[in-house]
């Protein structure tokens, strides 16, 4: 599988992650109220934020997708990541945007590239998403994407709704 990068919104640009980008990420990852619905729901050391820009990267390479780094056009600058973990069937997708970014249609626009990324260029079949009950607003994101709630799952060792999206 191979993507064509970047991925251009009107306001976002999408792009796989490098390692020069661990302190932009660690601004996202390190914020405790950016985190606590995301994964372990708890802020990320500057540590565990390269450890996981070095995952993203590999796995980038592995399975020719990731959580990919979202850019913000007008300033350059890096506010989250949005992109795909492979899982069984499918692939998961997900995101996390910075603290200052939120309510503004950014998740939905990241979201409306990476889904067509997934199923246009590559052919994944299924995609996933779970939400932390408790975050209606990714729930609100997931469903303007198409996505279709189909019951509870334990993930990231607490509940979460489970949300599917069957390519077209």
């Amino acid at each position: 599988m191979s993507m064509r990068f970047p991925l251009v919104g009107e306001r976002i640009r999408i792009r796989p992650f490098v390692s020069e980008d661990r302190d932009a990420a660690h601004e996202v990852y390190g914020d405790p109220e950016v985190m606590r619905y995301v994964a372990y729901g708890k802020a990320a050391s500057p540590e565990e934020t390269a450890a996981m820009v070095a995952d993203y990267i590999r796995h980038q390479e592995e399975h020719g997708y990731a959580f990919w780094a979202v850019e913000e056009i007008a300033t350059g600058r890096l506010i989250g990541d949005a992109g795909f973990e492979a899982r069984e069937v499918g692939a998961e997708f997900g995101y996390t945007l910075a603290r200052d970014r939120w309510g503004r249609g950014l998740a939905t626009e990241a979201g409306r590239l990476c889904v067509a990324a997934a199923f246009d260029e590559l052919s994944l079949p299924l995609l996933t998403g779970v939400v932390d009950p408790a975050n209606p607003a990714s729930a609100r994101v997931l469903e303007k994407l198409g996505f279709t709630p189909v019951g509870e799952r334990e993930a990231y060792g607490r509940p979460h709704r489970e949300y599917l999206l069957r390519a077209p």
